[in-house]
């Protein structure tokens, strides 16, 4: 079976590095907010190019709290998409406010600027644009709509660890960036795990402060938090792998490229770079109106595919029946009903993507 996702494989091409801080957090004795979380902490953030990190416990925790950090609560709307993680809408729910949902540019995936302005209320506390898939969301439209308007942008970033738009680092764009460090990711933990970067140092003093019952010292709390932290094991992982970040996304890239060349001229959709950015191809997605005849086929031939996401935020059981503010979503509904995603992980080998097109291209000879 050759995977969608294989953190195994990840895990086993960096073993002896990983086993050897494993075993320096265990000697240490301190497991928690000890000195490999501040060290990942300056290092990812010199990484994206910011001067704050704050590591906590997950990307929906990333969210939730810079979004408290930034003052959104109750009777507050934020502006994001239905074609995301639920984790994204889940935040915004998490803090009391309305979760606005617009819809998405067709050729990218990621939130459509021109779909904005509208949505837009005397409520509207903040934006949170996703970059999905590794493909940086259009950010100049966006905080340009946000600079004249007062209103805060939180980057989703839990998909595009490494993406560049117009040649800086996403997460370093709005007033905070949120990293997701699930095992899946380009840059993932042996677990659970997320960070906040930002610039703004009083908001990361106060984004310190919320992750740890708002302690300031401990034991004594200057307003309530929550306990959302990145243990040391978790940080000394992660430590080891971000070395070898801007190397396993250039792998992807390959792969990318290699996926493009084969499967050309097939009646399918491929992936579209936007220009002037660096995509980090999470994942590789593909579009066809018989995505569900082609995924069984493919599981059929041992090749694992997955779907991000089957079905949009707005029509999902949980959501679907409450108020949530959202506006005609065709884009998202035909991604939802057409996007696949292909095996895609650095330690793919050109054998199994090999594998992976033939089978994509016997299913279309038999289904012209």
């Amino acid at each position: 079976m050759i995977l969608c996702s294989n953190p195994l494989a990840q895990y086993r091409s960096r073993k002896s590095e990983i086993d050897e801080a494993i075993a320096g957090v265990m000697e240490k004795g301190r497991y928690i907010l000890g000195e490999e979380t501040k060290a990942f902490e300056e290092e990812f953030a010199s990484y994206i190019g910011v001067n704050y990190g704050i590591g906590v416990g997950s990307g929906t925790e990333a969210l939730h709290i810079a979004l408290t950090a930034l003052g959104v609560g109750p009777g507050d709307e934020v502006i994001t998409v239905s074609h995301t993680a639920v984790a994204t809408v889940a935040a915004v729910e998490l803090t009391g406010a309305r979760p606005v949902l617009v819809d998405i540019e067709k050729d990218y995936y990621t939130i459509d600027p021109e779909k904005i302005s509208s949505a837009i209320t005397s409520r509207t506390k903040a934006i949170i644009p996703v970059h999905i898939y590794g493909q940086p969301a259009d950010l100049d439209p966006i905080l340009t709509i946000a600079r004249e308007k007062g209103i805060k942008v939180i980057e989703d970033c839990a998909q595009a660890h490494g993406a560049r738009y117009k040649g800086k680092r996403v997460g370093s764009f709005g007033d905070a960036g949120c990293f997701s460090f699930y095992p899946t990711k380009n840059l993932g933990a042996i677990g659970d795990g997320g960070m906040v970067v930002s610039n703004d140092r009083k908001l990361a003093e106060k984004i310190r402060l919320l992750r740890e019952y708002g302690w300031a010292e401990r034991y004594v709390s200057y307003f309530s938090g929550w306990n959302s932290r990145l243990d040391e094991i978790q940080a000394a992982i992660l430590r080891v792998k971000l070395k070898y970040l801007d190397q396993d996304n250039q792998r992807r890239a390959e792969i990318a490229r290699l996926y493009g060349e084969q499967l050309a001229g097939l009646p399918i959709r491929l992936p579209v770079v936007r220009s002037d950015v660096l995509h980090v191809f999470h994942l590789y997605v593909v579009g066809t109106q018989q995505r569900n005849k082609l995924l069984q086929y493919l599981k059929s031939k041992g090749v694992g595919v997955l779907i991000h996401y089957p079905v949009p935020v707005h029509q999902q059981p949980a959501y679907k029946d409450r108020l949530i503010e959202q506006s005609s979503l065709p884009e998202t509904e035909k991604a939802a009903k057409e996007v696949v995603s292909l095996p895609m992980y650095p330690e793919l080998t050109n054998h199994d993507l090999d594998v992976v097109c033939t089978a994509i291209k016997a299913y279309f000879e038999e289904n012209p």
